[in-house]
């Protein structure tokens, strides 16, 4: 049979995505080309935003009138899955199973039971599942890779439907994380991701050893080059995390720190469990061990409650902190969530008018950002490419940042010295060296 699956949202489900093909793949079946060419379609979804749940509904709407067609086998797995548990199959009843976020090591056994009378389905939250623990071999970023390291999480932002559809916090054993990382070495991979919706409080009151011990054990493992790892809350970043920046040789010197707002008073009604100085703080420790440090982050606006002045308090944060880039979007509520039922909703036209000035103010930091690395020689990891022009090479530097330069194909998937010659609002350009006195080869 062959698949394909198409997925929504952030990291952690685009490596659910790679899981869920490993475990096809070992049971036999084929990657597609695409929709058009597949005799099993799974929908990887996520529901953290609004945007993402309605492109959801839209696609399932073109897979109803393509299954009226062929025979199309087509499964629903993630968070929505998750949210709407059985309520799934009353909104789109033509889908032969529905799978949640801790049970797709069971697709086989939903495959078997496709053509049976009823739908499939398993939302069971297992604590420890089989699901945490799988291990991808089908990675489609050459020499890059992402590992599980927990799921879930305990902090209940009033925004967040994380802990209602990821569960609670649960670590995997650093045995089998270590294990994996070897392995992922063993066949190349040289750059790894640590995944996690709050990494900070991996092993959290557990005997085994700490998120900053896990990264000091990878660090010792032969061929791995760069480390990074997402996400990390504010509340629960150490000192012992922050002296890894630095210290550790395969750390990459960046950190995507989410603050989503820079008004106490909306930090409060968020649970976020810290103020606009404490975060500060945390920034300035992070500078102070490491001075290149890129930061990345996340941030709402038009929380209810958000009057003008905390949103003023929010551009002052980001001019103090000057990121490197952020994730900004507007409020949306979400199901289950305290916040769903906050008063003092922020007009649509106010909140889009807030995250204009936003996203204005941000772009003018992060080209700054961008301009200050021209006349940088800086490692760059050769992914492929270029997006915008194919002849050129597209790679990313230690600090996460994109450049595209003129290269041979041999480079790809190797780490290059380049020469940033111009910052731009997204990008960098840049160029190999030239050998030592003279031209070019």
């Amino acid at each position: 049979m062959r698949f394909f699956i198409e997925n929504f949202g952030c990291q952690m489900n685009d490596h659910d995505m790679e899981k869920m093909g490993s475990v096809l793949i070992d049971h036999g079946h084929t990657p597609g080309g695409g929709l058009e060419d597949a005799d099993l379609v799974i929908v990887n979804t996520c529901c953290i935003r609004e945007k993402a749940e309605q492109k959801f509904y839209s696609l399932m709407g073109r897979l109803q009138r393509a299954k009226r067609k062929r025979n199309l086998i087509i499964g629903v797995t993630g968070c929505i899955a998750q949210q709407e548990k059985e309520g799934i199959f009353e909104r789109l009843p033509f889908i032969d199973f529905s799978l949640g976020p801790s049970n797709i090591h069971r697709i086989p056994e939903a495959l078997e039971n496709a053509s049976g009378a009823s739908a499939f389905s398993a939302f069971a939250d297992n604590g420890r599942s089989p699901s945490l623990t799988i291990r991808p071999h089908n990675t489609r970023r050459g020499i890059k890779g992402y590992v599980t390291i927990m799921k879930g999480c305990n902090n209940f932002c009033s925004y967040c439907v994380v802990p209602y559809v990821r569960g609670r916090e649960e670590s995997r054993a650093s045995a089998d994380i270590l294990a994996e990382v070897a392995e992922m070495a063993s066949r190349g991979i040289t750059e790894v991701t640590l995944l996690g919706q709050n990494v900070n409080s991996y092993n959290n009151g557990s005997d085994d050893i700490s998120f900053p011990r896990l990264l000091k054990k990878i660090d010792a493992i032969p061929g791995i080059r760069r480390l990074r790892f997402v996400t990390s809350h504010p509340k629960d970043i150490s000192d012992e995390l922050i002296g890894c920046f630095g210290t550790l040789r395969t750390l990459c010197e960046s950190i995507h720190l989410p603050f989503q707002s820079g008004s106490d008073k909306i930090l409060s009604l968020m649970n976020r469990g810290y103020t606009a100085s404490e975060y500060l703080e945390k920034v300035v420790a992070l500078r102070e061990r490491c001075g290149d440090i890129a930061i990345t982050a996340d941030c709402i606006v038009g929380f209810p409650g958000e009057d003008e002045s905390d949103f003023e308090a929010t551009m002052r944060l980001m001019e103090t902190v000057r990121f490197d880039g952020i994730f900004s979007f507007i409020y949306s509520p979400r199901k289950f969530t305290a916040a769903s039922a906050l008063p003092g909703i922020v007009p649509p036209d106010t909140a889009h008018e807030r995250l204009s000035r936003f996203q204005k103010l941000q772009r003018t930091i992060t080209l700054d950002a961008n301009r200050r690395m021209e006349g940088r020689r800086v490692e760059v990891l050769v992914e492929g490419p270029s997006r915008n022009c194919a002849e050129e090479l597209m790679g990313r530097t230690r600090s996460g940042k994109i450049v595209n330069f003129t290269g041979d194909e041999s480079m790809i998937y190797k780490l290059v010295d380049v020469d940033i010659i111009k910052g731009y609002a997204n990008s960098l350009r840049g160029e190999i060296p030239k050998p030592e006195g003279g031209k070019r080869c």
